[in-house]
């Protein structure tokens, strides 16, 4: 075990690995390199194909490339039009999971069936809450999940098994359990280590997936419809972005090698749980305390672009010079969950009283392009992805920050499933990129 006293031998050895693992810049230049799979424009590298999503960014018009409104689609379906066929009295979380698990919209039948099977499938092994989720509770939900993703599969008599069908079945049973791992993970982590009351809510089998969350980490199991409508439609927004993004194509590189779906999953929430992927509307509510803290009226549009630009000098916040949860990697004029999500967030907000919240999320929202050109000469537009404001809407649900990232994890082990499955049946190769050696040679003699 790694003492204090042996801290300076370590940081000294930090040094060695810095000075002989330091590529040179101009190297990946040199040799054609694109750092992080994206080339200079920041496309990503085609690296397989997929049915599964679609990310539209740009179109061409006469010949040329022009960016426009980002458009995400699941299985040939625009995004937008899956969430307004969804009834306002409805959720619909198990249905376009069914759609893109399956590639077809379910009939009435087959999403009564999947949805009996997704509440059938909502339990535990037995004890496993108290020997395993309560055995070392921990402040990282994430981590907690993915330790229990991992013993799970101890208690899964076919979790080696290879075949799809087999692989369907332990996604399915996963997707179900998500929100339990997630829930009683912060659970025993607000009890042992915060000190407050312990509760464990069972789920109900007869309600949704966004219904039984907030009914399983409230004291009182209460919530209103349209808090569930509206962690319903979030969740349904980040159950799948592309097969590009870093969780999905660490979900495909695993199944590619042949490994169990319990150690696939593991691997995804490891990705996940990096907050250059998963933990970007943390971030960004971190930066909205800090913004409040420092204005003296926070409806005065000058005084906040004032403040921006000291963010974007790296005068103000975290000094990284980043407004966070504005731009984005793929989109430029729009982010299409974004603009979905807005209208649930004004609901919301009218709901709570917290219009005056919203207002300053939405001047910054308008000021913020405005400041980042001006600072950053970036002109292809920057606008505010759907980070922005799902951490404002978990706020508002009184979802703890410590399950934002979890509370992604649950949308996105839907996409994650869809990939694996494809990867297995479509492609049956394992991927296995090149790396160019820039190695020095060097003799004993």
């Amino acid at each position: 075990m790694i003492t204090e006293s042996m801290n300076g031998y370590i940081e000294s050895l930090e040094s060695v690995c810095r000075a002989n693992d330091t590529i040179a810049p101009r190297l990946f230049e040199e040799y054609g390199v694109n750092k992080g799979l994206r080339d200079e424009n920041g496309k990503g590298v085609l690296t397989g194909l997929t049915n599964i999503s679609q990310i539209i960014s740009s179109k061409i018009e006469n010949n040329k490339k022009v960016s426009c409104d980002g458009e995400l689609w699941y299985r040939g379906y625009r995004v937008e039009e899956l969430i307004d066929s969804i009834g306002e009295n409805e959720f619909g979380f198990e249905k376009i999971a069914y759609l893109l698990l399956m590639g077809d919209l379910p009939t009435a039948e087959q999403e009564r069936e999947f949805k009996e099977t997704i509440g059938a499938c909502r339990t535990l092994p037995t004890n496993f809450t108290r020997d395993v989720i309560m055995k070392a509770p921990s402040e990282d939900v994430m981590n907690s999940m993915t330790r229990s993703i991992l013993t799970l599969a101890s208690y899964d008599k076919k979790a080696k098994d290879p075949s799809v069908a087999n692989s369907l079945r332990q996604c399915i049973q996963l997707i179900s359990e998500f929100p339990l791992l997630a829930v009683y993970g912060y659970n025993a982590y607000n009890h042992y280590e915060k000190n407050d009351s312990m509760y464990i809510h069972h789920p109900d089998k007869q309600l949704s997936t966004a219904e039984n969350i907030l009914m399983m980490m409230r004291p009182d199991r209460k919530y209103t419809e349209t808090e569930a409508k509206v962690l319903d439609t979030a969740l349904i927004l980040h159950m799948e972005h592309g097969g590009g993004n870093n969780s999905t194509f660490t979900t495909r590189v695993v199944t590619s090698s042949g490994s169990d779906t319990y150690s696939t999953m593991a691997a995804a929430m490891s990705s996940l749980k990096g907050p250059k992927h998963g933990g970007a509307n943390i971030k960004v509510m971190e930066m909205m305390e800090n913004i409040r803290a420092n204005l003296k009226d926070q409806s005065d549009c000058d005084e906040i672009e004032n403040y921006l630009g000291k963010i974007v000098d790296k005068e103000a916040f975290d000094c990284k010079g980043l407004i966070y949860g504005m731009g984005h990697a793929v989109y430029s004029i729009s982010d299409p969950r974004e603009r979905v999500f807005k209208s649930y967030v004004k609901k919301l907000a009218e709901e709570k009283g917290r219009q005056d919240d919203l207002a300053l999320y939405e001047n910054i929202e308008m000021l913020a392009p405005k400041v980042i050109a001006e600072k950053r000469r970036i002109y292809k537009g920057v606008s505010p992805n759907v980070d922005f404001y799902s951490g404002f809407v978990y706020d508002m649900l009184d979802i703890p920050i410590e399950l934002y990232t979890a509370m992604f994890a649950v949308a996105r082990i839907v996409g994650w499933s869809a990939h694996r499955i494809e990867e297995m049946i479509g492609a049956d190769k394992i991927i296995r990129p090149a790396y160019m050696s820039i190695m020095e040679e060097k003799s004993l003699k």
